[in-house]
């Protein structure tokens, strides 16, 4: 069930690794692009933009729970590729004390602010109580998030990318049954796309352990193994916390960015709420080349194989730009036909803007590419402090097109914020990572 990632061709591990990722990933945004469809073709364009306006808060707060748990993992993929089976244990059973403890804190805090944020993002009037009845479930579901994203992460840094995506699968199934269910049968409004979400994640999370357990005798612990280590917990959250931070820096970026786009009115934050749900659906690849590269560069720091891990950033490269290019011609002739599906004809506007949106985004696939790559082989490598700064360049590259430019030139401006942030980031990550890897060579070598 496990694989080493530490023999073999670079390409062939990262693609048998990516490939199942992918599918997890597809799934994931499948039942993400259905909750949209569901609300915008059932609810209409206000509770579209509702559940819209909240996604710049969801992914700063939902950001950081996965954050910290793929950092989690990495220092397990470490001792698999050491072959140090009883530390990774060690590990294990105390990124599940750490996780809970974030769990509990994180979903008190957030539900308490909820509304208060939504008041600074200035989400609009009329959209604003929809947003918080959305987005206030999401967050009690905040302990799911962290349950699903944990166990996950242990498996993947085993080498088994399968797994997870069997329960995602699962779960995308029950949560558009779920979505139907409520919105269209019991007409809850957009709180059943909320709890559909919260319950689909919490069956596979579940499901997802009980296999783990009993599937995976390597990770069953000794007595010894399960008591807090001081020591691990400090390499969990120098792993994990800075990870966290990442995403959640970027999402500061992305929070101002809404608040300026919540400013242009309910149809552009609809446009903008169709066009990044299909962008998401479409950049999932670099999302699993990321997530794979993370595993691949753990284990072969681990093992202490550096010239491994220049060749797999070559292979993921490769791989990562030619896709960059069939997406971005598949986005050019059918932009207007994906936004039109999820917003009907009866907007045109909406329909146009979300085009838009995407044909500009998709215009910058490659450096997205490198984004994803870099940053999470830096990641794996062992330092994730390196990512708040990338994500430090992200958010102020939003936070400057946000304030700067679309007061100016409104919708089309909030178009070019994601292209300019990974610009800004991959101008930090590509020098940040020879000095790692540098870095690196030079500590194993000592």
């Amino acid at each position: 069930m496990t694989k080493d990632m530490t023999n073999g061709s670079p390409m062939k591990l990262i693609l048998g690794f990516s490939v199942p990722l992918l599918f997890g990933f597809l799934f994931q945004q499948f039942y993400n692009l259905m909750d949209t469809l569901i609300v915008g073709r059932f609810l209409g364009v206000d509770d579209l933009a509702a559940v819209g306006s909240t996604g710049s808060v969801n992914f700063l707060i939902i950001g950081f729970c996965m954050g910290v748990c793929n950092g989690f993992a990495i220092p397990l993929a470490h001792k698999f590729g050491a072959g140090d089976y009883k530390g990774m244990r060690g590990f294990m059973m105390n990124a599940i004390y750490l996780s809970a403890i974030f769990a509990v804190v994180m979903t008190i805090v957030t539900v308490i602010f909820c509304m208060p944020i939504l008041e600074l993002m200035r989400t609009p009037e009329n959209i604003i109580d929809g947003a918080y009845r959305y987005i206030v479930i999401i967050f009690w579901g905040i302990p799911v998030t962290y349950l699903y994203n944990l166990v996950s992460g242990i498996i993947r840094s085993m080498g088994d990318s399968r797994t997870p995506v069997v329960f995602l699968v699962i779960a995308a199934v029950i949560n558009i049954g779920l979505d139907l269910f409520f919105i269209v049968v019991l007409g809850t409004g957009v709180e059943g796309a909320a709890w559909a979400t919260v319950i689909s994640q919490l069956i596979s999370g579940v499901g997802c352990l009980i296999y783990s357990i009993r599937h995976f005798e390597i990770l069953h612990p000794e007595k010894e193994e399960m008591q807090v280590n001081k020591t691990y917990m400090m390499t969990l959250c120098g792993m994990g916390v800075p990870m966290g931070l990442q995403y959640s820096i970027t999402a500061i970026g992305s929070v101002i960015l809404q608040s300026a786009v919540n400013s242009l009115g309910s149809h552009a934050v609809a446009a903008m709420t169709a066009g990044s749900k299909i962008g998401m659906f479409f950049c999932c690849p670099f999302d699993a080349l990321g997530s794979t590269m993370a595993t691949y560069g753990g284990q072969n720091v681990g093992a202490k194989k550096l010239d491994r891990v220049s060749g797999g950033l070559k292979a993921a490269s490769i791989l990562g730009c030619a896709y960059a290019v069939l997406a971005f011609v598949i986005m050019f002739f059918f932009r207007g036909a994906l936004a039109g599906f999820f917003v009907g004809e009866a907007e045109p506007e909406v329909v146009s803007n979300a085009g838009l949106f995407l044909l500009i985004n998709s215009a910058f696939y490659i450096p997205l590419a490198f984004v994803n790559i870099v940053r999470f082989l830096i990641q794996g490598m062992g330092y994730s402090k390196f990512a708040i700064l990338a994500g430090v360049f992200e958010m102020v590259a939003r936070t400057l097109v946000g304030f700067a430019f679309v007061p100016v030139f409104g919708y089309v401006a909030a178009c070019f914020a994601s292209p300019v942030a990974w610009i800004f980031a991959d101008a930090f990550l590509f020098p940040a990572y020879f000095h790692v890897l540098k870095k690196t060579k030079k500590m194993l070598y000592k």
